[in-house]
């Protein structure tokens, strides 16, 4: 904590110089390093404190021979050691771009309604986790089911280390289940893609040329109803050099979907940045080809039996209902500390 204090207050000494704001990109980065390391101190902080009560309140206990706080002390310690292990499973994300927000994209696979159901659960359950962990959580884009479900959907998530925890998260999600579609009640298998992508934190990171881009607007679909949009409020923008498409049409104002867009297509951007670099990582990363983009990583099972299994670590789960209720601090756990012993 030494370490980090004195580093802050050498950049924040840095902010009063003359001339720092002239080059604002650089201001940017020393602003959001600050930003940053206060957070990791207030956590640290936080927890110790914490610790500190409970010590005072078990002291208090012995010394008045009272048994009733016996209760409350393993109530706060069971909150102590999840805050604990969280700041610890903080320290394996040493990546370049684990601290950046995220965007999460979700997409059925065949199956018709039941993987578009299955798309929906899945949202459902990333929301609750990154409820869970003060995350923000906006839609970017959303293509409703047909019958039920959601075909597709694009979430933005910001807050720290948001990309890091949630980058595990990237392959193929596989359902098992009694379909409530089925009326023979028949068992079905159902594949949810999910892609991870990391925020662009700095202007640097990417380069757009304006002149590269192509965008085109068009009436969205919408939810239906009142909600339809009755003008081309939808973006569509093409990168031309590398061919990627993003849209957005979830917000009724063409320039809120269009800003939208933009924030995907520049995540997009550094992605191949990201994918690039990590390529001459290639032979440090044995089991790169085993977790990358259409592999199944984690298997979920309703019935005959209820378990939650992830295939790259081996993680088994039985409280099926706690993991669709957000619960995956074990699974991200094991998979960051599987790439630390790795790395």
């Amino acid at each position: 904590m030494a370490g980090k204090e004195k580093e802050i207050a050498d950049l924040e000494e840095k902010t009063f110089e003359n001339g720092f704001w002239d080059d604002r990109e650089n201001a940017q980065k020393v602003l959001q390093r600050i930003t940053g390391l206060k957070e990791r101190v207030k956590r640290y902080y936080d927890l110790e404190a914490k610790l500190e009560d409970i010590q005072t309140l078990w002291e208090l206990g012995q010394e008045e021979n009272d048994e009733s706080v016996e209760t409350e002390i393993s109530t706060l310690l069971t909150g102590f050691i999840k805050a604990l292990d969280n700041l610890e499973l903080g320290l394996l994300l040493s990546g370049p771009y684990d601290s950046h927000n995220a965007i999460l994209a979700l997409h059925a696979g065949a199956g018709g309604t039941e993987a578009q159901d299955w798309v929906e659960i899945l949202m459902r359950m990333y929301t609750r986790y990154c409820e869970r962990e003060g995350f923000k959580v906006e839609v970017m884009d959303y293509l409703p089911g047909d019958e039920a479900g959601v075909k597709s959907v694009t979430l933005s998530v910001e807050g720290l280390n948001a990309f890091g925890y949630l980058k595990s998260e990237k392959g193929v999600h596989r359902l098992v289940r009694i379909s409530p579609f089925d009326t023979n009640g028949r068992r079905h298998t159902s594949f949810a893609s999910m892609d991870v992508l990391p925020q662009v934190e700095y202007d640097d990171e990417v380069e757009i040329n304006p002149d590269d881009l192509r965008v085109d607007t068009y009436r969205s679909g919408g939810k239906g109803g009142q909600h339809l949009n009755k003008t081309d409020s939808a973006v569509r923008i093409t990168h031309i050099p590398s061919g990627i498409v993003v849209q957005c049409q979830d917000e009724r104002s063409q320039h809120s979907n269009r800003d939208k867009a933009m924030k995907l297509l520049k995540a997009k951007l550094l992605e191949v940045k990201r994918r690039d670099q990590e390529e001459q990582m290639a032979e440090l990363r044995g089991d790169q080809q085993e977790i990358a983009w259409g592999s199944q990583i984690r298997s979920y099972v309703f019935q005959p039996y209820r378990l939650v299994k992830d295939h790259r670590t081996g993680v088994e789960v039985g409280n099926v209902d706690a993991v669709m209720d957000g619960e995956l601090d074990e699974f991200i756990s094991a998979y960051l500390n599987r790439f630390r012993r790795k790395d």
